[in-house]
């Protein structure tokens, strides 16, 4: 009888994904669904597709999805945690969507204490309309709106959203991972594993904010963006644990 060494998640629809090669949306997809299938959660999730690369995951994840218009996921998805509060509630953002047009909804879910989970995909660029500058976008980093790179006296520091929604009160857990190897792919599951399960505790918002790359936007091969994310976000974005309730209760 032969073995099986791996089988793909149930999570996941046949629907071929969009993304560019080298893009750690596929990853991230890949993660999530994986979770909701070991925790059971795919009959009763719904996720909410936020407008950017990740505009079609509706079409994606095998669970019930909403689309939501730019920058209101967080919004949307706390108008259905209230009609279904026995569901489970995800979005899926960019750091376009989530830090800019977003921001306000997100901020205000979170001291709310909304009991959902988003998955924050931050790449430090606008990735489906042209590479823009986004308020994740590093010093120095060039984009299509900043050709001779960003600088702080004319844009300001990149926002750094887990530190500053880790300061809210009703945050649950807030944490930063990467993708660049097996051992950071395999600790970023685990952390959205616990955000899910921190939901299906009730104990109030969480999110996980994903260090993405960006090849194609970037000018970089797959793994120069790798090696990117490593030798620059990393120091400006720090991994780690920036809130979490369930340990400050130990």
């Amino acid at each position: 009888m032969n073995e099986i060494i791996y089988k793909k998640t149930t999570g996941l629809t046949d629907t071929p994904l969009s993304y560019c090669p080298g893009c750690t949306h596929g990853i991230i997809h890949k993660l999530v669904a994986e979770v909701m299938e070991e925790l059971g959660l795919l009959n009763k999730a719904i996720g909410v597709a936020s407008v950017g690369c990740s505009v079609m995951s509706y079409y994606f994840f095998n669970c019930d999805m909403q689309q939501a218009a730019h920058g209101r996921a967080c919004a949307v998805a706390t108008g259905i945690k209230r009609v279904h509060p026995d569901n489970i509630v995800f979005t899926y953002q960019g750091d376009g969507d989530l830090a800019s047009i977003g921001i306000a909804e997100t901020i205000h879910a979170a001291n709310r204490g909304e009991n959902i989970t988003v998955i924050f995909v931050n790449n430090a660029i606008y990735g489906m309309t042209g590479g823009q500058m986004a308020p994740t976008t590093l010093i120095g980093q060039k984009t299509t709106t900043s050709p001779f790179g960003r600088n702080e006296a004319d844009h300001g520091m990149p926002i750094r959203i887990s530190e500053m929604l880790a300061t809210i009160y009703k945050a649950a857990y807030i944490e930063r991972v990467a993708l660049t190897t097996p051992r950071a792919v395999k600790k970023a599951k685990e952390s959205v594993r616990k955000a899910f399960t921190y939901q299906m505790e009730k104990k109030g918002f969480t999110l996980i904010e994903f260090l993405s790359t960006c090849p194609v936007n970037w000018g970089m091969t797959p793994l120069q963006a790798m090696k990117w994310v490593d030798e620059n976000m990393a120091k400006y974005f720090p991994l780690g644990v920036f809130k979490d309730v369930g340990e400050q209760h130990e």
